[in-house]
């Protein structure tokens, strides 16, 4: 038997093996929209099939409370998880967050009830085209005009003006941010610290109208998460307090409501070893050609010096193409990754080369992401623990 030459690469992951959003019927884009169209706000389409209309309905969206994350730890969460069956319309079936599966795209998915080739936040980090920078979504820096960035009306801002009360009950850190203001703003803000405050608050505002939207957000879950992982003794800490906070809005909501729990993303522990963490910042074949780094350690956005596309592309694919799903734009738009459209104004946004992990891999940039590559927890690829997320539904 021949052996293989230092020429002879293993072949690369197909791409057309990738667990794709269900944009359109199952993702996080499709929630709102079906809320907000079963109380009668016109030009939205009910497209998950399996909810029963309503004319109250709260969102409680825990960031980073994944599928399989809380169906893993049933002695933490006794309440999120006697509600399993109830996910998805009573089919025991989860969401899919959109990729990438991260905090940005996914509250602008879920406010705009668009995919991220529409809304156009397409990562954490992506470039600028305007400046040719790159541009922390999440953060919002370095600063650039809203608006433009984001055009499309909020599925809040849909439901007030056709005469549903609407309302986002969050920390009031996040009332003035430019994330909220092109992803969640619409009726009226309502800023509390305490989460017990904001369970009390959200049924409050549930029952201000005969139809109402109310969105409630914690973000404390995802936090422990990341800095110490979620097989932490803090993660399930904070697990057990997000299980609390469900059960005791579960138990206030008015007459005719719905209350649904769901979240941005799930996560996933990365070991701290060389066979786990890729530092680009120390690998000369990975950045040869590169011009930016974007996304994160799970979902890279890599833009290429102009004229390297290709060879970035092949050398990605020969280094990490067992790993992560490695493709150009335009094969990720083809395959759908960011929906069923790109808007043009998003086009240059999206890295000449993308790639997506499959295994439990990162990769880091120890130089210009020192505090990024230190998380313990990460999220942002399309796999199962990432991309699956609960609709838990609680009716009065």
């Amino acid at each position: 038997m021949s052996q293989l030459s230092a020429w002879d690469h293993p072949e690369p992951l197909a791409l057309d093996t990738a667990p794709l959003p269900e944009y359109g019927s199952g993702s996080l884009a499709d929630l709102l929209p079906t809320l907000a169209a079963g109380m009668g706000v016109p030009g939205l389409t009910p497209s998950i099939g399996e909810l029963t209309a309503t004319d109250r309905a709260c969102v409680f969206l825990v960031d980073g409370l994944g599928w399989e994350q809380l169906r893993a730890h049933p002695d933490e969460a006794p309440f999120l998880n006697s509600l399993l069956g109830t996910s998805r319309g009573a089919t025991g079936r989860p969401l899919t967050a959109g990729y990438p599966a991260t905090t940005a795209t996914s509250l602008a998915s879920v406010g705009t009830g668009l995919p991220p080739g529409a809304h156009g936040l397409p990562g954490y980090t992506v470039r600028n085209p305007a400046t040719g920078e790159l541009m922390n979504q999440l953060r919002w820096q370095p600063w650039t005009s809203p608006g433009p960035w984001q055009p499309y009306p909020t599925v809040f801002q849909l439901a007030h003006e056709a005469g549903v009360h609407a309302a986002q009950v969050s920390s009031p850190t996040f009332a003035q941010t430019p994330l909220t203001k092109v992803a969640l703003s619409g009726g009226t803000f309502h800023g509390r610290l305490a989460g017990e405050e904001r369970m009390d608050l959200a049924a409050e505002q549930l029952a201000a109208g005969d139809r109402s939207l109310v969105y409630t957000y914690y973000a404390e879950l995802d936090g422990a998460g990341h800095r110490y992982g979620i097989a932490s003794d803090t993660w399930r800490g904070q697990l057990m307090y997000v299980d609390r906070l469900a059960q005791r809005l579960a138990e206030q909501l008015p007459p005719r409501s719905a209350l649904y729990v769901t979240a941005d993303h799930g996560m996933v522990d990365i070991p701290f070893d060389e066979e786990h963490r890729i530092d680009f910042d120390t690998d000369w074949e990975l950045r040869a050609g590169v011009a930016l780094l974007g996304g994160e350690g799970r979902a890279r956005h890599v833009y290429a010096v102009p004229g390297a596309e290709n060879d970035v592309l092949t050398v990605w694919r020969e280094v990490l193409g067992e790993q992560f799903w490695v493709a150009s734009r335009d094969e990720a738009i083809e395959a759908g990754w960011f929906g069923p459209r790109v808007d043009e104004r998003v086009y240059a946004r999206l890295g000449d080369v993308l790639a997506a992990a499959h295994d439990d891999v990162l990769i880091t940039a120890s130089e210009r992401e020192p505090k990024e590559s230190a998380l313990v927890g990460n999220h942002g690829s399309m796999t199962p623990a990432e991309q699956l997320v609960p609709l838990l539904e609680v009716r009065s």
